[in-house]
């Protein structure tokens, strides 16, 4: 696989892969019954992958050049965490991943304590039909101020572009997977969300309660939560209103 800057193209087929399966199952079995009319979903979808696309773009062309920059001027100096030790390269990876991870819980966090962040991260809260396409509604200011602070990040960690490269492929698999509008079987989503974060986590996340939104801040890996002190379930989550209040 070639794990290069600026494509990543097989990730890119990977998501859309998801995509299409998760527009599908949505279709098939619906959690919440949100759209009256097939037009009103087709408009909802192709605004939120179209800002997609936009931060796609803004990534590939401001940001993706200093993130390969910094992971191998890591390299070449030995700089970071990864490079600090002599890891097996598998351990390497799974280390990056977890650690990446971390960071991503944290800056979660952040966006919902920090007034200044919560102004463009109240824009993916903002949607109030919250389906698979809705991975994908980020306000560009956000993910500008994420990828300018992954610079240092990258560093600290010492981590490859391929390592963050399979990071980003797991995490934006399980982000559409769990803001998907989908019937997961609760059993079936008990037992996934002991270690990845569940379409029953995150709609209590995009709950318009604050109380219920300032949790469940995991991305990936559901653990963070349950070290943290966040993790959040309510007994009734066909109630939940998505959205925001403020």
């Amino acid at each position: 696989m070639d794990f290069s800057v600026p494509a990543f193209s097989w990730r890119t087929a990977l998501s859309l892969g998801g995509l299409v399966v998760l527009l599908a199952w949505e279709t098939a079995q619906p959690y919440f019954p949100l759209f009256r009319r097939i037009g009103e979903r087709a408009r909802h979808g192709a605004l939120n992958l179209a800002l997609g696309l936009l931060n796609a773009a803004v990534i590939a062309l401001a940001f993706a050049v200093a993130w390969l920059a910094v992971t191998q001027w890591s390299a070449a100096h030995r700089f970071g965490l990864l490079n600090a030790f002599d890891f097996h390269p598998w351990q390497r990876a799974a280390l990056a991943v977890f650690l990446l991870d971390a960071w991503t819980y944290g800056w979660h966090w952040l966006n919902h304590r920090v007034a200044f962040f919560w102004r463009f991260h109240r824009w993916h809260h903002a949607d109030r039909t919250m389906d698979v396409t809705t991975a994908s509604r980020f306000h560009t200011g956000e993910i500008a101020l994420s990828a300018i602070l992954r610079v240092p990040v990258l560093a600290l960690i010492g981590c490859t572009i391929a390592e963050l490269a399979v990071y980003e492929l797991l995490l934006f698999a399980v982000v559409q997977f769990h803001h998907a509008n989908i019937a997961v079987p609760e059993h079936f989503d008990r037992a996934l969300r002991l270690v990845i974060v569940t379409p029953a986590l995150h709609k209590v996340h995009h709950s318009e309660v604050r109380a219920e939104s300032d949790s469940n801040y995991s991305s990936l890996f559901s653990w963070w939560d349950r070290v943290f002190r966040t993790l959040r379930l309510v007994r009734e989550p066909r109630k939940i209103v998505f959205g925001v209040q403020d």
